[in-house]
Formats: structure tokens, sequence, C-alpha cells
């Protein structure tokens, strides 16, 4: 898990702007994603909780993304040794920008949800 301070200190930022992205965090954990998971007809295993943490670390340290397609990229290459995409999509069949978002308790980027558009919905 990341560490606020050393985030603060290591990127020089002002501290009021690291806690803005984190009022816009909802408050987590792991059993609580495991039920929301569950509601959704998934069974967390630890590779679903290290994408979770990956999304909420990624949060914390470039704020709300400014789009579904710069979120699904970000995904793309830090799991790309897993897989990428398609191993992203195995785990979380909803999207994993989509989905991980709402599992994780953040804000589901603009464009990351379309329903007229090729959706699993």
């Amino acid at each position: 898990m990341m560490d606020i301070n050393k985030l603060i200190d290591a990127q020089g930022l002002a501290g009021h702007e690291v806690n803005e992205h984190m009022l816009e965090m909802e408050p987590w954990s792991e059993n609580e994603a495991r039920r929301l998971a569950k509601s959704e007809g998934i069974e967390l295993s630890d590779a679903h909780l290290a994408v979770l943490v990956w999304l909420r670390d990624h949060f914390i340290e470039c704020g709300p993304a400014e789009s579904g397609h710069t979120l699904t990229r970000a995904l793309d290459e830090a799991f790309a040794k897993e897989g990428g995409g398609k191993y992203l999509y195995r785990l979380f069949p909803q999207g994993p920008v989509a989905q991980g978002c709402r599992l994780a308790r953040l804000p589901v980027p603009p464009g990351s949800v379309d329903k007229s558009f090729g959706s699993t919905h």
C-alpha cells in the first residue's frame, strides 16, 4: 500500500492536492470489496485484489482518470506480464475499468460504460 507522505515528498505535491484526491475516495476494505464482488457474481482472488489495489494506488497518485480509455491503457500496461486486456477481462467480465472501479469504490471514469457501444450489459 502506498505511503501518502512518501508520495507527497517524492512528487513535490502540495498536501492539499493529494488530499483532494483522497477526499474523493470512498472508504474501502477487502471485506467490502468481496461483498460487492459477490453481488456481481465474482469470487475475489488475490489476482482481483491486486487490480483493485492498483486502481486505488493509481487514483491516489494520479487523481481521477480523464477517460476510461486512458485508464484502460494504464491498466493494460501495468498487467502486461499477466496478459493485459484479456487477463483483466477474465477477472472483470463487465470491464476492468467500470467493474474494477466500482469494486475499488472509485469514481468510474467518463466513457467507461456506453450501453450503445459493444458493452456486455
